[in-house]
């Protein structure tokens, strides 16, 4: 899946890559049972989106090897390596990983031109997951990169948004940018049928 080139519709992997966020998130998939309660569900506010900051420079490729955001209490490290799973579908964390990040591989390094895509864990069954605070993140908040050729990509939130995983929305997420920018994805809801039924996405723009 290359994001560099425009196109008029999206490859078909980019909607089969949403499946696994129907599945990916809470207990269901992976174990029985519900995840042991937390404080309150995943949930943001959504709001209208800020404008785009001035463009920082692209970056060239490197590995994300580690991620911090600040308000949401994660500062995790190493990143995952996050492909395509047998039936087409993007892997997720596994569970005994859930303190971790996982980047989508087939898509761009975070700092490339182009939508550069983090998934991790609200909640698994085994409790609370790398983002379970992130219903604290806002507008205007940072996430940074550190990456493996030593520098750090900085991005601001420009946009939170709560949405049923039927309703997905692929092409925001997944399509081409013009400009570095970053996906941070994770669950949502109230637990229904020992699933979340949303996703959180966090839209960022590099700035530094």
């Amino acid at each position: 899946m290359a994001h560099r080139a425009a196109h008029p519709l999206l490859p078909a992997v980019l909607f089969a890559a949403v499946a696994v966020l129907l599945t990916g998130c809470g207990g269901g998939a992976h174990t029985t049972g519900a995840p042991p309660a937390v404080s309150a569900p995943p949930a943001v506010t959504p709001t209208a989106a800020l404008p785009p900051p001035a463009a920082a420079a692209p970056l060239p490729a490197s590995e994300p090897v580690r991620v911090r955001i600040a308000s949401a209490g994660v500062d995790t490290s190493p990143v995952l390596k996050l492909g395509l799973a047998a039936d087409g579908t993007v892997e997720v964390p596994s569970v005994p990983e859930a303190d971790k990040i996982g980047w989508y591989t087939k898509g761009v390094t975070p700092g490339e031109t182009g939508p550069a895509v983090l998934i991790g864990h609200f909640d698994t069954a085994r409790g609370p997951a790398v983002l379970k605070d992130v219903s604290r993140v806002h507008a205007g908040d940072e996430i940074s990169v550190s990456r493996a050729d030593g520098s750090t990509a900085v991005f601001r939130v420009r946009e939170l948004e709560q949405v049923d995983k039927k309703s997905f929305p692929t092409a925001k997420v997944y399509g081409d940018t013009p400009r570095p920018e970053l996906r941070v994805i994770t669950c949502g809801g109230e637990i229904t049928s020992g699933h979340r039924p949303d996703n959180i996405i966090l839209y960022a723009d590099l700035v530094g």
